[in-house]
């Protein structure tokens, strides 16, 4: 957990970008995410060097060439030389030396088309002096570093747009809590934004499993075990270091539309976390086949849901927020197609109803979690969870400010550990069970108020005489009053 004073020194640094004309928080990242990485490749090398020269042993391979001009492209070196002269040294020698790396890690292999955006010496030289002095002297190890970087990209919760990318960490938590990822499984978030579904999976796993976990697990873990896709490759690059600065050196984080005939992808992933786009349509000619197999439709709020589908495992597991219009629209054959497949074709096991605050400020859209296992064998499903979620720990308005008082979180995850009470809960209460029957009955409408039982309390209330005759009691002290007050100004007025 980072301290108020590295907050404060983000802020201060996130400031002096504004001031410098870096406007776009999305650019503020990049930019500041490229000098992470500079600083980053000089430590591993510094970290080589010294232990060579405890062990009398060779360094191995180089980032920095040991020449001349290799050693000026080396952060500890570049970050003492003048504004002028260290604009000079990082726009025109470090960032083209970048572009040209294969570390074999994905954030090195995302750069090829990145761009140096500072265009002001001293707003470079700030960015390298606060970056240095965070990750020197406040930065104590890789729990730190995660926590550091998480923090930078919660600013893009304020962002307008841009904070579509980000899913809030205690909703991503609870999802992965409801699904239990383990050592040696397939992660996969075919909409990754900032990978932030992949980061608290990885934490899961290393908090939960991390003291049981085999040499080749932990080997899975630093790459192969974790993929995202992106159309965006700024957001590429942002997630392959957001997974960089979590110790997971190798994952498969790629700029590709996962909806298109590119993404080939089936029965891979052992779990599916996601958070897909909510809005828009495809051409139906960019379609791939095996979607419109699951559901005929061009809205990839549904094409999502069966991507998920195909490229998970039998047995794989997915959890993945929707619109509500994903619950309940009938109006459109597609969305009734979808959630009867989900019900009679695989199992679903849980709907989890988020109230419509939770991605406020930037969209105050209805959304839920819904929990399935691909089976592909009818009458998979027996019972379905539901729970209506009404406080998250947050208040439910624009600030988004902490309320621990309110959070049904702790309860959720509670019920879901000993599911088989839940059976007996009333449906008058904020969660229960319903049966493939009832939600077949009600034409697969996953609408919570379709089940719930709303208990109607009955109220006594006084005879309308005795009211009236309240009333007018009121009103003749109403009367008193204002008499006596103009008594009083009139006797001021002497």
């Amino acid at each position: 957990m980072i301290t108020g004073a590295v907050k404060n020194k983000v802020d201060d640094i996130w400031q002096r970008m504004w001031e410098g004309g870096i406007t776009n928080p999305l650019e503020v990242i990049s930019q500041l995410t490229y000098l992470m990485f500079m600083k980053s490749l000089d430590d591993k090398q510094l970290e080589a060097e010294q232990m060579a020269q405890l062990t009398g042993m060779p360094v191995g391979k180089l980032t920095f060439p040991d020449t001349p001009e290799g050693q000026r492209l080396r952060w500890h070196n570049f970050k003492n030389e003048p504004a002028e002269q260290m604009f000079a040294t990082v726009g025109q020698q470090v960032f083209p030396f970048l572009k040209t790396l294969h570390e074999g890690n994905a954030f090195a292999e995302s750069m090829e088309d990145a761009s140096f955006g500072f265009n002001k010496p001293k707003t470079l030289e700030r960015a390298v002096a606060g970056i240095d002095d965070l990750l020197t002297n406040y930065v104590k190890d890789q729990d730190d570093l995660g926590d550091l970087y998480e923090y930078m990209l919660s600013k893009l919760n304020t962002a307008g747009a841009n904070g579509q990318f980000r899913t809030p960490k205690h909703i991503r938590d609870l999802m992965v809590g409801l699904l239990d990822p383990k050592p040696g499984q397939l992660i996969g978030d075919p909409a990754c934004g900032t990978a932030g579904f992949l980061i608290s999976a990885a934490e899961w796993i290393r908090r939960t499993y991390g003291d049981t976990m085999s040499a080749d697990q932990w080997n899975l873990f630093e790459g192969e075990q974790f993929t995202g896709f992106d159309t965006d490759q700024t957001m590429v690059r942002i997630a392959a270091m957001n997974m960089l600065l979590h110790g997971v050196e190798h994952p498969d984080i790629r700029n590709q539309d996962s909806l298109s005939r590119l993404n080939t992808i089936r029965s891979k992933f052992d779990v599916i976390l996601a958070n897909p786009p909510f809005t828009g349509s495809l051409d139906v000619e960019d379609i791939d086949d095996s979607l419109k197999a699951i559901v005929e439709t061009k809205q990839t709020e549904l094409l999502f849901v069966a991507l998920f589908l195909r490229m998970l495992k039998l047995g794989g597991r997915c959890a993945c927020i929707v619109p509500n219009g994903v619950l309940f629209r009938s109006n459109a054959k597609a969305y009734r197609e979808l959630r009867r497949e989900l019900v009679d074709h695989q199992r679903l096991e849980a709907i989890i109803y988020m109230p419509s605050g939770v991605f406020k400020p930037y969209s105050g859209v209805s959304t839920a979690i819904l929990v399935f296992t691909k089976t592909d064998a009818p009458n998979s499903t027996d019972k379905v969870w539901l729970y209506n979620m009404e406080h998250d720990g947050y208040t439910l308005d624009d600030k988004r400010d902490e309320d621990t008082a309110h959070n049904d979180i702790p309860d959720i995850l509670a019920r879901w550990k000993h599911l088989d009470a839940e059976s007996a809960r009333e449906r008058t209460e904020q969660s229960f069970m319903v049966t493939r029957d009832d939600i077949a009955a009600n034409d697969y409408d996953f609408s919570f108020n379709k089940y719930v039982t709303v208990e109607y309390e009955r109220k006594e209330y006084p005879p309308t005489s005795q009211l009236m005759a309240e009333l007018r009691d009121l009103n003749t002290q109403f009367v008193s009053g204002l008499n006596a007050l103009d008594a009083m100004l009139a006797k001021d007025g002497e």
